[in-house]
């Protein structure tokens, strides 16, 4: 595959802190897609987006943007993106009108009018300070501007958290209105993976600086799957089939990755369908125990 056909190529990305290491993290965003880059808060997901925009260095790996180097072409690839923060990185005593003459300065392909458009599209106010904005606001207003300067890729980190549902479901229907074109690509990191079940394309799981998954959000959700079964019956299931198992005093729910394969395996066990968010809570829990043992209660 060209670098061509990827919107981002990150390969072996590595970042040591005191406490805590982001490390070997390797996917691409295909150009075209959402990605959802779904972790909780602290997995490592805004690290990788800081070095993505080469806001941090990373100690190893490379990072490359619709095929240019994400630090020695910085600038060329930069001019192709838009990133959207989950709080606006501009004075509280701004205003659109403000950001308008600033941001036409900062990027030739700048364009005002679509700007006002989306301003008033969201009946967000040109003369108001954006001190005086709410969240849902202030983040209408990122991406206004995120979308006014013929960026083919949008890079998010948690642009979701703390949008009411109303305010949330207009956002992505406009990022899904965004990928009508071709061209155009998203990162979206988010821990709100009901939003990433409606629009990504494909997912990749973080936990605890790891990459523990990465696919097409299709493809994983009809490889997973829940068995409920007795105890009795949990002992039958191979070690080797298993994410992780909760076990209560009812049973066992024991989360699968090969649904073909264990269906042939274990025929007569009853496989619920499941969601992304179960997926990353099953492998949270297998992380978290490194792997010593696979069993939660």
């Amino acid at each position: 595959m060209s670098d061509y056909e990827n919107a981002i190529e990150i390969k072996e990305l590595t970042k040591r802190y005191d406490g805590f290491t982001m490390e070997n993290i390797s996917f691409n965003v295909r150009k075209g897609s959402i990605m959802g880059f779904i972790g909780q808060n602290g997995a490592g997901k805004t690290t990788t987006i800081k070095s993505i925009l080469n806001i941090i260095s990373p100690d190893e790996g490379s990072i490359k943007i619709f095929g240019l180097d994400s630090v020695k072409d910085e600038l060329a690839a930069k001019q192709r993106l838009s990133a959207v923060f989950d709080e606006l990185p501009v004075h509280d005593m701004l205003n659109a009108r403000h950001i308008d003459r600033i941001f036409r300065d900062i990027y030739p392909q700048w364009d005002s009018q679509t700007f006002f458009n989306y301003t008033d599209r969201f009946s967000l106010p040109q003369k108001k300070k954006v001190g005086e904005f709410s969240k849902g606001m202030k983040m209408k207003l990122q991406i206004a501007a995120a979308l006014s300067h013929n960026a083919e890729l949008l890079v998010m980190d948690e642009a979701t958290t703390g949008l009411d549902p109303v305010v949330r479901n207009e956002v992505l229907d406009i990022f899904l209105e965004y990928l009508q074109d071709e061209n155009h690509s998203i990162l979206m990191s988010s821990h709100i993976t009901t939003d990433l079940e409606k629009i990504a394309d494909s997912v990749s799981f973080i936990d605890r600086g790891r990459l523990l998954l990465t696919g097409f959000k299709d493809d994983i959700l009809d490889s997973h799957r829940v068995i409920k079964c007795s105890k009795s019956d949990y002992k039958d299931i191979d070690s080797e089939d298993i994410v992780s198992a909760r076990l209560t005093d009812f049973g066992a729910e024991v989360m699968i990755s090969d649904r073909k394969k264990c269906e042939k395996k274990y025929s007569g066990a009853v496989m619920d369908h499941t969601t992304l968010e179960e997926i990353m809570m099953f492998y949270v829990r297998q992380n978290s125990s490194n792997g010593k043992t696979k069993e939660w209660s």
